[in-house]
């Protein structure tokens, strides 16, 4: 299994409960009822990705040959919750409006999901 993301993957999963905790209790009174949806999304697409990264990681102890295509996804979940659920972090509690940086990061979740498939499609023609 690869280490790095079974960390990664905890981290985030902690991480995730612990603001969401946060936004539940003592933030819940500095957000507006839109403001609160998008840190609802936040919280949600990290906690979801977090499981993605350690899904990734048992993953890579299943299909070994396929350890650069799943580590390409496992970055690629990674970086989707820095840019998509981070952005959203910034919204909510900087008033930042970071531009195309959330598109960005719902596109590498899809990239990772899609990296996912392929890696696979691909161990299954190796079997």
């Amino acid at each position: 299994m690869d280490r790095k993301f079974i960390i990664a993957g905890a981290v985030l999963g902690g991480l995730a409960v612990a603001i969401g905790a946060y936004g539940a209790h003592g933030g819940a009174k500095y957000m507006t009822p839109e403001t609160a949806i998008t840190f609802g999304k936040a919280v949600k697409y990290q906690m979801h990705h977090a499981l993605a990264i350690l899904i990734t990681a048992l993953l890579t102890a299943h299909m070994p040959r396929q350890s650069k295509i799943l580590n390409l996804a496992g970055y690629a979940f990674l970086g989707g919750v820095v840019f998509f659920s981070g952005s959203l972090y910034l919204i909510v509690f900087a008033g930042a409006h970071p531009g195309y940086i959330t598109p960005f990061g719902g596109t590498l979740f899809v990239a990772g999901w899609l990296l996912l498939v392929y890696a696979a499609l691909k161990n299954k023609k190796q079997e």
